[in-house]
């Protein structure tokens, strides 16, 4: 990004105070930062300089003064910093003090009201009282009293508390520098970001973030979801939970948030200098990576990010004002960075910081220069413009003791707007909803019009993905024992088991993908392991009765999944689908297809943005033209993925003694006269995606 002055013709000027007791170092600093920054954009003072240039008779005189007088002329020192300032069009770098304090004196506090109007940021040098002490004894020019390390220490104390409280109330940013940022390029690379960063520039770098995002999406892109973080997609604030090792209670950030400040930019650039000041980069990408792993996304939101990411017209992005690398591991462990990005800071490094004007702002660019159809999802206060911005804003309504206090109230005025409607989703489903129905209609996340409107916008889709491993040697091998007409009861089902296991752990692992887990190694400490993506979110449908050997093998793989047995689609219940994240349909054969689109309409009926996906040991090649899952995906967002072991050519269809489920449980006696699986059934090829593997 280009370099821009940061400053208009009627912007205050960027003064920025280098503060901290006498012997800290600031006349050192201010001098050497005057020779590695360019004096083009940068003017440089030393407080006791310049009253020493006003004040007739200088700091002799100065020092004899009453406190009155010594305050005018402190009072015109720092307004003649920010008249040359406005004048030169640079920004002000000052060495003051806040006070004078010897352990024989009472406090004298010098910082005024002229400071605090002035003044845009302070720099606290926070150097240890020790090295303070050594430097006073050794400093020849100046006659510095004798003060133990204990009194020094109570003194910069008093100074931090103080003056963090007062930069707060007076809108002045405020950053303490303990020895770990004394680095001098640290602090130049600091006051380049107070030099160049304000809400102009802000706006712009949010805006090149989004055309980025926007740049590597696959296509054009119709439909955009913009979902807030914490208390939207989660039920977690992380902010609170990076905290948490430091004890409990609220977070250490709520303070600044409060009044004059509140939800301001200067309000997150503040609470940005305090990330920084507390952590360094290491620590603070550590504690990240351990707030993400006890984030825990909404089910019913993975479910719809996972859509999304197989649309290539419908994205998504994540913007919020909390901490955006948190989110981004988030992001990462779910498997969805690749598409779905995020907008937040959290350090200086990344050069934004997320308002509520902002978020708006990105709702607003996506409509405008983009085109797109938006959905905005939040929770809070802070979220009500980019809501209103949207074409469809969807309230995320949480446990009544979680949600935000302050959202009702902010729902009535904002709902003045006649052209305002949004509707809420209530996550968990059983806690209460805001408001009421009327004003404020509950809708779910895994309702069939829902994810129409997100999905299909005139475009539907009727994808069947077919991964099989017809060609694979070892599926010749597992394919003999279930062909062998000598193959029957125990035998048959065990050589049945060994294709269940085979499929999940070669095919249904690529097609959902896994993630790490924590295991214990045998050496005697916790190692990483893997399983299959949400693994405890799953449910294994074992359809009965050929279908349950194999989907006891499926289950030898994935333990940690739920299994249920169903004859009809109807025995699976809502309850069943509730949380889940993966469906896996399992049967031994799939002759027409008739069953398979039964189950999976029904599904799809109760819950559409669940993932399913069909475990088959042999599918009819006759599947791949026109039919029941054709029919049954006909104006479907969805794809159906079917993984199997074999692609058979052979349109026969067993019956009585030929019948894989009279094999499997030796019933090959009990000739049964019709098969419901029988019929003669066709694909569209056109709609057909085959992935021989």
């Amino acid at each position: 990004m280009t370099e821009q002055t940061p400053t208009s013709p009627n912007a205050k000027p960027t003064v920025i105070g280098l503060y901290g007791i006498p012997g800290c170092g600031k006349t050192f600093l201010l001098k050497k930062l005057k020779v590695i920054l360019r004096d083009d954009k940068f003017i440089f003072f030393d407080g006791s300089d310049v009253i020493k240039e006003l004040v007739p008779g200088g700091l002799d005189a100065f020092s004899r003064f009453p406190n009155s007088s010594r305050k005018h002329w402190r009072t015109c020192a720092i307004k003649k910093i920010k008249k040359d300032a406005e004048d030169s069009g640079k920004t002000a770098i000052v060495a003051g003090h806040f006070m004078f304090w010897s352990e024989v004196k009472e406090k004298d506090v010098v910082c005024n009201e002229a400071d605090l109007n002035t003044y845009t940021h302070i720099l606290y040098l926070d150097v240890q009282p020790k090295v303070i002490a050594q430097r006073r004894l050794e400093d020849q020019t100046r006659n510095r009293a004798n003060d133990s390390m204990a009194h020094l220490q109570e003194w910069q104390d008093y100074e931090k508390s103080q003056m963090r409280k007062l930069c707060h109330k007076n809108s002045i940013l405020f950053m303490s520098l303990s020895p770990r940022l004394m680095d001098l390029s640290m602090i130049s690379k600091l006051i380049m970001d107070f030099h160049y960063h304000n809400e102009k520039i802000n706006s712009a770098s949010i805006d090149h973030r989004l055309d980025e995002i926007m740049a590597r999406m696959d296509g054009p892109v119709e439909t955009m979801l913009v979902l807030d973080a914490d208390r939207t997609l989660t039920a977690e604030d992380t902010g609170k939970l990076f905290w948490d090792d430091d004890g409990p209670g609220p977070s250490r950030l709520d303070g600044i948030f409060r009044k004059p400040l509140r939800y301001s930019y200067l309000a997150f650039r503040q609470a940005m200098l305090f990330y920084e000041e507390t952590y360094d980069d290491d620590e603070f990408d550590r504690r990240c990576r351990d707030v993400a792993t006890r984030t825990s996304v909404y089910p019913e939101f993975l479910s719809l990010l996972r859509l999304v990411k197989a649309e290539p017209h419908v994205g998504a992005v994540i913007v919020t004002s909390g901490l955006g690398r948190v989110w981004e591991k988030v992001l990462q462990r779910e498997g969805l960075s690749e598409k779905i990005k995020v907008i937040g800071g959290g350090r200086l490094s990344d050069r934004i910081v997320v308002t509520p004007s902002a978020k708006e702002a990105v709702v607003d660019r996506l409509q405008e220069h983009y085109k797109t159809y938006v959905w905005a999802f939040g929770d809070s206060p802070l979220d009500i413009p980019m809501l209103k911005k949207a074409n469809q804003a969807i309230i995320v309504v949480g446990n009544k003791n979680e949600r935000s206090k302050t959202m009702d109230e902010a729902l009535e005025q904002a709902f003045e707007d006649a052209d305002f409607k949004p509707q809420q989703v209530v996550l968990p489903s059983d806690a209460p909803p805001r408001l009421d129905a009327t004003r404020l209609p509950v809708m779910s996340l895994t309702q069939q019009q829902f994810t129409a409107d997100v999905f299909t916008r005139g475009r539907p889709k009727q994808n069947i993905d077919i991964i099989s491993a017809t060609d694979r040697t070892s599926a010749k091998l597992l394919m003999t024992a279930m062909r062998d007409a000598r193959n029957n009861g125990p035998i048959l089902c065990k050589a049945h088991r060994r294709v269940g296991s085979y499929l999940a752990t070669e095919f249904v692992s690529s097609v959902i993908g896994v993630e790490k887990s924590t295991i214990p190694h045998v050496q005697g400490y916790s190692t990483d392991g893997y399983r299959l993506f949400r693994e405890d979110q799953t449910l294994i449908v074992s359809l009965m009765r050929g279908g349950d050997p194999m989907a006891r093998g499926v289950w030898d793989v994935f333990p940690c999944a739920m299994y249920l047995h169903a004859k009809n689609p109807t025995d699976i219940k809502c309850d069943h689908l509730d949380g889940q994240i993966n469906i896996l349909l399992v049967d031994s054969v799939v002759n027409t297809g008739k069953s398979i689109a039964e189950f999976v309409q029904h599904i799809r009926n109760l819950h559409p943005t669940v993932r399913v996906v069909v475990v088959a040991g042999v599918v009819q090649a006759e599947c791949t033209s026109s039919g029941h899952l054709s029919q049954v995906l006909a104006g479907s967002y969805d794809s159906l993925s079917i993984v199997t072991l074999r692609l058979s050519q052979n349109r026969y269809t067993g019956s009585g003694s030929t019948d894989t489920g009279n094999r499997l449980f030796n019933t090959k006696h009990l000739h049964e006269p019709g098969n419901k699986n029988s019929h003669s059934f066709t694909f569209n090829q056109s709609n057909l995606k085959l992935l021989r593997i």
